[in-house]
C-alpha cells in the first residue's frame, strides 16, 4: 500500500461525507444535482491541487486540459458518479471515483459508495467470493438507463438475470462483493466512470477489459470509453467476453 492509495481512499471518503451532508439539506432534486458536482469536485480539486501540486487532473467536472497528455501522473476522478440516482431519496447506488494513473496504468484507486457507508479501494482490496457457477442464472449488472441490447435479448432467451444500478462504481461493488457475476456495460462511457471501478477491480484480482477483451486505457487524447467488462478471471477466459452469457463458468 502507497501514500497514493491511501490519499485516494481518503479523498474519496471525505468527498462523500460531504454529498451526504448536502443531501441531508434536501431541497429541489435537480439543484441538488448541480450542488452535489459542483461541491465533490471543487474539494477533490483543491485537495490534489494542495497535496500534489505536480500531478495532473482529469474530472468530469473540470476543464480538460491537454498538458494532462505529456504528464507522467494524472488523477482521474468523477466527483459523483450517479448523479441521477444522488437526487432520488433513498437510493444508495450513487458514488465518488477517484484513480490515479501513472506511466501507462492505473496504480491506486477508490470507490466510495457514501449511502452505502462502504468505500472499496487499493489499500485493501476486497476478497472477492466466488462466482455464481453453473447452477441459477448468471447474474448481470447492468445500467439503470442504457442496458446493452444484446443483454436484453438474451436475457429472454437464456439464464440471466439483469440487475441494473446507478453508478458504474456500485455496479462494480456489486461485483466485488459476489452480488452480481458481472458487470457489461456498452451505451457509452468516459475515461471517469471506469477508471477508479477498474483499479479497484484489477488489485482484487478479477478481470477489467472492453468487451472486445482488449485492454483499457486511460489519459487518452479522447476521454471516451464506450464499454467495459468486469468480471472473474474464469468468466474472461472464455473466448469472446458475450460468450460469458452462453457458456457460464463451464468454459
Amino acid at each position: 500500500m502507497t501514500d497514493d492509495d491511501r490519499l485516494a481512499a481518503e479523498l474519496a471518503e471525505q468527498a462523500g461525507q460531504l454529498l451526504l451532508d448536502l443531501r441531508a439539506e434536501g431541497g429541489d432534486p435537480g439543484d441538488l444535482r448541480t450542488a452535489g458536482d459542483r461541491l465533490s469536485h471543487e474539494f477533490l480539486a483543491a485537495e490534489l491541487a494542495a497535496r500534489r501540486p505536480g500531478d495532473a487532473v482529469l474530472s468530469e467536472e473540470g476543464r480538460d486540459d491537454r498538458s494532462r497528455l505529456a504528464a507522467e501522473r494524472v488523477w482521474i476522478v468523477d466527483p459523483l458518479d450517479g448523479t441521477r440516482e444522488f437526487g432520488e431519496p433513498g437510493r444508495t447506488d450513487w458514488a465518488v471515483h477517484v484513480a490515479l494513473w501513472e506511466h501507462g496504468a492505473l496504480t491506486a484507486g477508490a470507490v466510495a459508495l457514501p449511502a452505502q457507508g462502504q468505500v472499496l479501494a487499493t489499500t485493501a482490496p476486497p476478497v472477492v467470493p466466488p462466482v455464481n457457477g453453473s447452477e441459477g442464472p448468471l447474474r448481470v449488472v447492468v445500467s439503470r438507463t442504457r442496458p446493452p441490447a444484446f443483454l436484453e435479448r438474451l436475457s429472454g432467451e437464456m439464464s440471466v438475470t439483469l440487475l441494473p444500478l446507478g453508478s458504474a462504481g456500485a455496479k462494480a461493488a456489486a461485483v466485488l462483493r459476489g452480488e452480481a457475476d458481472a458487470y457489461i456495460h456498452a451505451g457509452g462511457q468516459y475515461e471517469w466512470d471506469s477508471a477508479a471501478p477498474a483499479a479497484v477491480a484489477l488489485a482484487a484480482g478479477l478481470h477489467a477489459s472492453r468487451l472486445d477483451g482488449s485492454a483499457l486505457q486511460y489519459n487518452q487524447p479522447d476521454p471516451v470509453l464506450p464499454d467495459i467488462l468486469i468480471c472473474p478471471v474464469a468468466l474472461a477466459e472464455c473466448p469472446a467476453p458475450c460468450e460469458v452469457l452462453a457458456r457460464r463458468a463451464q468454459c
